[in-house]
């Protein structure tokens, strides 16, 4: 098939080997932060934070965090040009939807008079993932992963390597990262930046993807 969308997705790739002389412009950033905001989530919950780390001194915190396990990602934390941190709030709470339920009113998006409608329909979501302490955890990080697709392909588009990586120490961001995070956990990370030349192994290698039929059924 023939088609820029099908062609950005096939030359996205994870990239191993990052070029790290080579940095992301500004504008190119501001469409990332802007993708990440405008992701999608259940019940447009957003309940989330998304930590870019660009300056040295925070890539080495990050580094930092590869202190006991996963340090085969270790490289990418001061080579890629930016860091994503994808945090969840594991106990989402009615208070908090009712910011997002606010805002929807605010902007026009939702009548006035369709505010505690949707805070119930909103929180009966929540409700179905939510265990008798308030952990929603497994609901609110799965949210995660749809705003890390929708950056992927983002980044794709803008010919920007990246690299997700479930390979992280959440403890270690935890305490490292703990002022910034206020709570929220960070499981799953997004290096960014452009791959080194003749350093990348996994760059240019063809695609390997189970056959249509295989994964898609049409009835």
């Amino acid at each position: 098939m023939t088609n820029p969308i099908i062609e950005e997705l096939t030359c996205r790739y994870t990239c191993k080997k990052y070029d790290s002389s080579r940095r992301i412009p500004a504008d190119k950033i501001a469409v990332i932060k802007d993708a990440l905001r405008m992701s999608p989530s259940s019940v447009n919950s957003q309940p989330w934070k998304f930590i870019v780390l660009e300056s040295d001194s925070a890539k080495q915190r990050f580094h930092g965090t590869f202190a006991n396990k996963f340090q085969f990602n270790q490289p990418h934390a001061t080579e890629a040009s930016h860091i994503i941190l994808f945090a969840y709030n594991p106990y989402f709470t009615k208070e908090q939807y009712q910011k997002v339920v606010d805002a929807e009113v605010k902007s026009g998006h939702l009548p006035a008079a369709k505010h505690d409608e949707m805070m119930e329909k909103g929180m009966f979501f929540a409700g179905l993932n939510t265990d008798e302490t308030g952990y929603n955890g497994c609901w609110t990080k799965a949210q995660t992963y749809l705003a890390l697709g929708n950056t992927l392909h983002t980044v794709a588009r803008l010919g920007i390597d990246s690299t997700p990586m479930e390979g992280v120490d959440s403890e270690l961001i935890g305490k490292i990262f703990k002022e910034e995070l206020g709570g929220y956990v960070c499981e799953t990370a997004l290096a960014l930046g452009y791959h080194l030349k003749n350093g990348d192994y996994n760059h240019g290698q063809p695609k390997a993807r189970l056959p249509l039929e295989d994964v898609v059924t049409v009835l």
